[in-house]
Order: structure tokens, then sequence, then C-alpha cells
């Protein structure tokens, strides 16, 4: 079956979906650098399709240049499935119009997608004077509901925080489901925690799916993966970091644990690449190892408890957990895109590395394998990465829609 993606970001979503044997006609995402990660991808599928897959090797070993690469192994039709456009107003259009001509004779069978969460999330409310009810963000899912009546899908994935539920008391998430049933769908929504699909880490998000009142579906029962895997089974097998050390390509120190077999997550490659730290300075670099000293007795550090020359403000009543080290023998708690500003949140669990987590280790938490490159640099990674929806989570949900077919 055919889909759209919107709002794509990295394509965590679309990477589910491929995976589970889906159709890419288009994805339309605003930022330029996880469009040049989704084309990078697409060319990836199709060589693997090709079973010519060492060419994207030699590209992720630097054998080749990007623009080589893609003019190489990609195709006109594949670079131009990808829209680096905003969606809204008299953009709609156009990208209509693009799709059209990708597509061709080609149902869309699906719509995936979740726009920007910052209007729905708690903490961007906190920070707002309004709260985000000015922000024209908040509208986006009445651009989104354009395309499904535009392209009639048979059903249609809507993904996003758990602030959604909660904005404006509920009122905002009432007036969109009515948004969606007013246009020919039946629907239904459940808050679903990414752990119970295997995913090593502590994410829940608001998964609406939306079917055509005239298909036969419901909402789907995902079955929960069971295991006792803990974060570190996907951290111990990467070579040691010093902070703003860079191994953008290196091999793996240890053999892969069952946990990356498993799920998938090594590929079968026998190299790592964006296995790359941040740097740090040296007030940074002694909270974090008192940070890290608590966490080994699982205390966390409070801001409070910093001694005085460590403290840079006075505020000591908001934000007091900023600085947390991960869980290495349990589940992450939530990536979010803040990471690529500062590594505070997501402190590596040794104190034998002191730095926050790379760029690899931050994306085999939301469950992108190896193979996966994030175009852009390592800021513009961690946005892409902490903004995704985990590959793991998306591929259970795209198959529930084989009864689609």
């Amino acid at each position: 079956m055919n889909f759209i993606d919107l709002f794509s970001g990295a394509g965590g979503l679309s990477e589910g979906f491929i995976n589970a044997g889906f159709n890419p006609i288009a994805h339309v995402e605003i930022d330029s650098h996880a469009c040049n990660t989704l084309e990078t991808r697409l060319v990836y599928h199709k060589l693997k399709g090709e079973n010519k897959i060492d060419h994207y090797y030699d590209y992720l070993l630097g054998k080749i240049s990007r623009p080589d690469f893609i003019l190489k192994y990609g195709t006109k039709e594949l670079s131009e499935s990808v829209l680096n456009i905003g969606i809204g107003g008299c953009n709609n259009d156009s990208i209509f119009k693009h799709i059209d001509l990708l597509a061709g004779n080609q149902e869309i069978d699906i719509i995936i997608g979740g726009p920007p969460c910052q209007a729905y999330s708690l903490v961007g409310r906190a920070r707002d004077a309004n709260g985000m009810r000015e922000d024209p963000r908040n509208l986006l899912y009445q651009e989104y509901a354009k395309f499904l009546e535009n392209y009639r899908p048979k059903a249609f994935v809507f993904e996003n925080v758990l602030g959604l539920i909660s904005a404006q008391k509920g009122q905002y998430f009432k007036n969109m489901q009515e948004h969606f049933k007013s246009i020919g769908y039946n629907l239904d929504y459940k808050v679903q925690h990414s752990e119970e699909f295997g995913v090593l880490q502590k994410r829940k998000r608001v998964i609406l799916i939306g079917w055509r009142k005239d298909i036969d579906f419901k909402y789907p029962e995902f079955k929960k993966v069971k295991h006792d895997f803990k974060v570190r089974d996907i951290l111990d097998d990467l070579k040691i970091l010093e902070p703003g050390e860079q191994k953008n390509v290196t091999r793996y120190k240890s053999n892969s644990s069952d946990y990356l077999n498993q799920f998938e997550l090594r590929n079968g490659m026998d190299f790592v690449t964006q296995h790359i730290a941040r740097p740090h300075n040296i007030r940074d670099l002694e909270i974090y190892k008192i940070a890290i000293q608590k966490w080994e007795n699982r205390e966390r550090l409070k801001y409070p408890d910093l001694p005085n020359k460590l403290k840079t403000h006075k505020n000591q009543k908001s934000f007091l957990d900023r600085y947390k080290v991960v869980d290495a023998n349990g589940l992450s708690h939530t990536m979010v895109a803040h990471i690529a500003k500062d590594g505070h949140h997501y402190i590596y669990p040794d104190s034998n590395q002191i730095r926050s987590l790379s760029v690899r280790e931050a994306a085999r938490i939301q469950s992108f394998s190896d193979d996966f490159f994030f175009e852009g640099g390592r800021s513009a990674a961690f946005k892409q990465i902490g903004n995704a929806v985990p590959p793991l989570m998306s591929k259970t949900i795209a198959e529930q829609f084989n009864s689609l077919i």
C-alpha cells in the first residue's frame, strides 16, 4: 500500500512503515537537514532492494561524497518525493500538484504524520505567557485534514505528545476529533508506551488512528513485547568516548548484544557511524560527575544539592532536575529535541565516561538501526532524533494495516 508522510522529520514513522512493506509516495517536511536525511534513507532502501547495499556503506565510510552518491544511486523521482516545504496556506496547492505527479494513477492508501508538538506540550505551555493558545501550530491538524479530504485514504495515523489531550482543558483535542469525523472518518486513540513495543525508553505518545467510514476497521490491540533488556544492552558494545570526541566511523568494541540482534539495530554492519560526543566545559563535567555518583546510589541530582561554586542562578524551585543520568540498568527517560541544545538531561551512566550521550547512543535509544544516517551535523542529528517516532514502535503500528489490503 502507498502512503504519504506529513511533518516527516527524519522519518522515524516512515521507517517503520517502509520496513513493514509499505511504499512511500511522498514525504513533506520543512527542515532541510531532515529532508536530506530522508533522501539518504530512501536511497538506502533502494540499494537494499537491489542487493547493492555495499554502495551505501561506501557513502557511510566516506568513499563517495553525498552529491555523487545521490546522483549515482538515487533517482530524480526519489529526490523529488521529498518535499522541503511547510504545510499550510498557499503551499498546499503546490504540494497536492507535486504529489499527484508522483502518484500518477496510484491510490494513496494511508496518510501518516504528527504536526510539531511544541504547541501541545506541557513544557511549551508552561514557558509561554499565553499557554501557546495563540501559536499558529495549534491549527496544523486542520492542514493535516486537508490532505485527508484531498486524497481520501483508507486510514491515517496521527501521532503526538501526551499534552495534546489536556490542551485548553481538553477542548482542543475534542475539536480535532470532531473535525476528522466531519470529513468522513471514524477514529479512536490511545496513549501508547514505547517500551511496550520493545523500545528501551519510557515514552508516552498519543496515537490517533482514523479510518474511512466505508472501511471495516477498528483500533488495533497491540501485543506487548515482554523482555528484560536494559539500556546497557545498547551501550556496552560502543567504544569509549571523551567529551567532544568524534568517532564518525569506528569499529565496535565488542560483540552484539541479544537486544541488538533481536531487534536488528546493528543490522549486519561491522562498523558504526556518528558515535559523536558533544564537548563540555569544566563546570558541566564536575556537575555530571556528581550526578553520576548520586545515580550510582539510585538518587537523582537536584539543583539545590550542587555546591555553590557550581550554581549559576538563584532559582532553586523550578527545573530542578535539568541534570539527569540515563538509567543503564533500566529504561531511558523520554528522548526529546532539547538534546540538540545541551546534554544535561542525558548524561552517560558511567563515571569512566563523564559526558552526555553520543548521537549514535541517542539514536539507539530511539530504536534507529546503526545504518540510519542523520544528515546535517551533530546538533541537527540530535534534533531529528529527539523529534522522531521510534521506528520499532512505528513498524508494529504499520503491520496492523495489512488487513486493509
